[in-house]
């Protein structure tokens, strides 16, 4: 059952690169060789391109949702975390909504 199990991961791990590899493919086909005379490539070819691009532009980063998670951090820590954050930046990275509040208020105002 275990081995089972493990070969259908590997099947998912496998069937998204190679999709996103033949979109690669049939895009480039399609586009670069009538817009700039460039040759058509083939899917090994356009495999090359994906893993170029991820080592010279990064991407793939950890699988789906961890960027999401990782984007709003804030709404996941305490309060304890958040007033730590507040005392290493000082306040450089963001504003209080009620100094924001304040902020705009007065400006309107003016």
């Amino acid at each position: 059952m275990r081995m089972r199990r493990t070969r259908w991961w590997k099947v998912f791990k496998i069937f998204p690169l190679a999709i996103v590899t033949l979109v690669v493919m049939l895009l480039w086909n399609w586009l670069l060789p009538a817009l700039f005379g460039f040759h058509s490539i083939n899917f090994a070819q356009a495999m090359g391109i994906l893993v170029l691009s991820k080592i010279l532009f990064g991407g793939w980063h950890r699988g789906f949702g961890y960027g999401m998670r990782h984007q709003s951090g804030w709404a996941f820590m305490t309060p304890e975390e958040r007033a730590k954050m507040r005392e290493k930046f000082g306040n450089r990275c963001w504003h209080d909504s009620e100094s924001e509040k304040v902020d705009n208020t007065s400006a309107s105002h003016s």
